[in-house]
Protein backbone atom coordinates (compact mmCIF):
# COMPACT_ATOMS: atom_id res chain seq x y z
CA UNK A 1 0.00 0.00 0.00
CA UNK A 2 1.34 3.69 -0.70
CA UNK A 3 2.13 5.95 1.78
CA UNK A 4 0.46 9.28 1.74
CA UNK A 5 1.82 12.25 0.97
CA UNK A 6 2.21 15.46 3.75
CA UNK A 7 0.09 17.10 1.33
CA UNK A 8 -2.80 14.41 1.19
CA UNK A 9 -2.53 14.41 4.80
CA UNK A 10 -2.92 18.13 5.44
CA UNK A 11 -5.68 17.98 2.96
CA UNK A 12 -7.41 15.20 4.66
CA UNK A 13 -7.30 16.77 8.39
CA UNK A 14 -8.22 20.47 7.35
CA UNK A 15 -11.10 18.34 5.25
CA UNK A 16 -12.25 16.39 8.57
CA UNK A 17 -12.05 19.58 10.54
CA UNK A 18 -14.12 21.67 8.01
CA UNK A 19 -16.55 18.70 8.22
CA UNK A 20 -17.00 18.09 12.32
CA UNK A 21 -17.49 22.39 12.21
CA UNK A 22 -20.17 22.47 9.90
CA UNK A 23 -23.42 20.77 9.11
CA UNK A 24 -24.52 19.99 5.26
CA UNK A 25 -27.73 21.32 5.79
CA UNK A 26 -26.24 24.72 6.77
CA UNK A 27 -23.76 24.73 4.01
CA UNK A 28 -26.36 23.50 1.41
CA UNK A 29 -28.71 26.49 2.69
CA UNK A 30 -25.71 29.15 2.18
CA UNK A 31 -25.44 27.50 -1.14
CA UNK A 32 -29.22 27.79 -2.07
CA UNK A 33 -29.27 31.58 -0.24
CA UNK A 34 -26.46 32.73 -3.18
CA UNK A 35 -27.77 31.17 -5.65
CA UNK A 36 -31.53 32.28 -5.40
CA UNK A 37 -29.81 35.75 -4.74
CA UNK A 38 -27.58 35.38 -7.91
CA UNK A 39 -30.99 34.33 -9.90
CA UNK A 40 -32.91 37.11 -8.74
CA UNK A 41 -30.51 39.76 -9.70
CA UNK A 42 -31.32 40.01 -13.85
CA UNK A 43 -35.16 40.82 -12.72
CA UNK A 44 -33.66 43.63 -11.07
CA UNK A 45 -34.02 47.40 -12.72
CA UNK A 46 -31.44 49.43 -14.02
CA UNK A 47 -31.49 52.75 -12.44
CA UNK A 48 -30.42 55.95 -14.80
CA UNK A 49 -31.99 58.37 -12.78
CA UNK A 50 -28.62 60.42 -11.80
CA UNK A 51 -27.82 60.93 -15.47
CA UNK A 52 -28.75 64.58 -16.50
CA UNK A 53 -30.86 64.41 -19.79
CA UNK A 54 -28.65 65.85 -22.28
CA UNK A 55 -30.75 67.76 -24.13
CA UNK A 56 -31.10 70.40 -21.15
CA UNK A 57 -27.78 70.43 -20.90
CA UNK A 58 -26.15 73.12 -22.76
CA UNK A 59 -23.44 71.57 -25.58
CA UNK A 60 -20.02 72.80 -25.29
CA UNK A 61 -19.00 74.15 -28.94
CA UNK A 62 -18.32 71.28 -31.42
CA UNK A 63 -20.09 68.95 -29.02
CA UNK A 64 -21.68 65.87 -31.28
CA UNK A 65 -24.59 66.04 -28.98
CA UNK A 66 -25.04 69.32 -29.82
CA UNK A 67 -27.42 67.81 -33.43
CA UNK A 68 -29.87 66.47 -31.06
CA UNK A 69 -32.72 68.41 -30.69
CA UNK A 70 -36.10 66.54 -29.39
CA UNK A 71 -39.78 67.12 -30.51
CA UNK A 72 -42.94 66.03 -29.28
CA UNK A 73 -44.82 65.70 -32.71
CA UNK A 74 -43.95 62.11 -34.35
CA UNK A 75 -43.63 59.18 -32.11
CA UNK A 76 -41.69 57.00 -35.35
CA UNK A 77 -38.95 59.05 -34.94
CA UNK A 78 -35.95 58.89 -33.52
CA UNK A 79 -35.59 62.11 -32.19
CA UNK A 80 -39.03 62.12 -30.34
CA UNK A 81 -37.85 63.10 -26.99
CA UNK A 82 -39.06 59.61 -25.29
CA UNK A 83 -36.28 58.14 -27.00
CA UNK A 84 -33.79 60.00 -26.49
CA UNK A 85 -31.67 57.02 -24.89
CA UNK A 86 -33.17 53.89 -27.26
CA UNK A 87 -31.11 51.67 -29.29
CA UNK A 88 -33.38 49.10 -30.98
CA UNK A 89 -36.68 49.45 -32.84
CA UNK A 90 -39.54 51.15 -32.25
CA UNK A 91 -42.13 49.46 -31.38
CA UNK A 92 -45.10 52.01 -32.30
CA UNK A 93 -43.96 51.19 -36.29
CA UNK A 94 -44.59 47.69 -36.29
CA UNK A 95 -48.23 47.45 -34.29
CA UNK A 96 -47.22 48.23 -30.52
CA UNK A 97 -47.03 51.84 -28.91
CA UNK A 98 -45.31 54.06 -27.00
CA UNK A 99 -46.46 51.58 -24.18
CA UNK A 100 -47.28 48.07 -24.91
CA UNK A 101 -45.67 45.41 -27.17
CA UNK A 102 -46.98 44.34 -30.86
CA UNK A 103 -49.10 41.32 -30.93
CA UNK A 104 -47.04 38.16 -30.59
CA UNK A 105 -44.09 39.60 -28.53
CA UNK A 106 -43.61 39.54 -24.91
CA UNK A 107 -42.18 42.50 -22.63
CA UNK A 108 -39.11 41.45 -21.01
CA UNK A 109 -39.25 41.96 -17.01
CA UNK A 110 -35.29 44.37 -17.31
CA UNK A 111 -34.81 47.61 -18.58
CA UNK A 112 -32.66 50.20 -18.69
CA UNK A 113 -33.86 53.64 -17.20
CA UNK A 114 -32.99 57.44 -18.56
CA UNK A 115 -34.05 60.81 -18.05
CA UNK A 116 -35.83 62.56 -20.63
CA UNK A 117 -36.29 65.90 -21.35
CA UNK A 118 -40.06 67.04 -23.31
CA UNK A 119 -39.63 70.11 -24.79
CA UNK A 120 -43.65 70.97 -24.82
CA UNK A 121 -43.65 71.13 -20.92
CA UNK A 122 -40.09 71.99 -20.23
CA UNK A 123 -40.17 68.59 -17.69
CA UNK A 124 -37.73 65.82 -17.71
CA UNK A 125 -39.36 62.52 -17.13
CA UNK A 126 -37.92 58.85 -16.29
CA UNK A 127 -38.18 56.37 -19.58
CA UNK A 128 -37.64 53.02 -18.92
CA UNK A 129 -36.95 51.33 -21.92
CA UNK A 130 -38.33 47.55 -22.10
CA UNK A 131 -37.27 45.23 -24.92
CA UNK A 132 -40.28 43.23 -26.74
CA UNK A 133 -39.45 40.05 -27.67
CA UNK A 134 -40.12 36.80 -29.13
CA UNK A 135 -40.30 37.74 -32.87
CA UNK A 136 -37.38 38.40 -35.06
CA UNK A 137 -36.28 42.15 -35.17
CA UNK A 138 -38.74 44.29 -36.81
CA UNK A 139 -36.32 46.80 -38.56
CA UNK A 140 -38.68 49.13 -38.75
CA UNK A 141 -37.66 52.73 -37.53
CA UNK A 142 -34.47 51.59 -35.98
CA UNK A 143 -33.31 53.94 -33.92
CA UNK A 144 -29.55 54.39 -32.35
CA UNK A 145 -29.38 57.33 -29.70
CA UNK A 146 -26.50 57.62 -27.83
CA UNK A 147 -27.37 60.23 -25.06
CA UNK A 148 -25.61 59.67 -21.84
CA UNK A 149 -24.38 56.24 -22.99
CA UNK A 150 -21.22 54.68 -21.41
CA UNK A 151 -19.26 51.29 -22.34
CA UNK A 152 -21.04 48.05 -21.48
CA UNK A 153 -18.86 47.71 -18.32
CA UNK A 154 -21.47 50.50 -17.21
CA UNK A 155 -24.14 48.26 -17.82
CA UNK A 156 -26.97 51.02 -16.40
CA UNK A 157 -25.34 53.38 -18.74
CA UNK A 158 -25.11 51.55 -21.43
CA UNK A 159 -28.24 50.67 -24.20
CA UNK A 160 -26.76 48.48 -26.21
CA UNK A 161 -27.50 45.45 -23.84
CA UNK A 162 -30.44 43.32 -25.20
CA UNK A 163 -32.83 42.52 -22.04
CA UNK A 164 -34.39 39.55 -23.53
CA UNK A 165 -32.59 37.50 -21.17
CA UNK A 166 -35.72 37.40 -18.74
CA UNK A 167 -38.48 37.42 -20.79
CA UNK A 168 -41.60 34.67 -19.17
CA UNK A 169 -41.22 32.41 -22.48
CA UNK A 170 -37.56 31.85 -22.55
CA UNK A 171 -37.48 33.45 -25.82
CA UNK A 172 -34.47 35.83 -25.88
CA UNK A 173 -35.26 37.24 -29.80
CA UNK A 174 -35.24 40.99 -29.91
CA UNK A 175 -38.20 42.43 -31.48
CA UNK A 176 -38.51 45.89 -30.56
CA UNK A 177 -38.46 48.68 -27.34
CA UNK A 178 -41.19 50.44 -25.99
CA UNK A 179 -40.46 53.73 -23.95
CA UNK A 180 -43.18 54.19 -21.24
CA UNK A 181 -43.23 57.16 -18.36
CA UNK A 182 -42.35 56.01 -14.72
CA UNK A 183 -42.56 59.40 -13.34
CA UNK A 184 -41.07 62.84 -13.04
CA UNK A 185 -37.36 63.36 -12.88
CA UNK A 186 -35.66 65.57 -10.21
Amino acid sequence: MLKNSRFDDLFEALSRRVASRTSRRGFIGRVGAVAAGVAVSPLLPVDRRGRVSRAEAAPAAGDARAKWVPQDNDIHACDYWRHCSIDGNICACSGGSLTNCPPGTQLATSSWVASCYNPTDGNSYIIAYRDCCGKNVSNRCPCLVTEGELPVYRPEFANDIIWCFGADNDEMTYHCTIAPIIGKAG
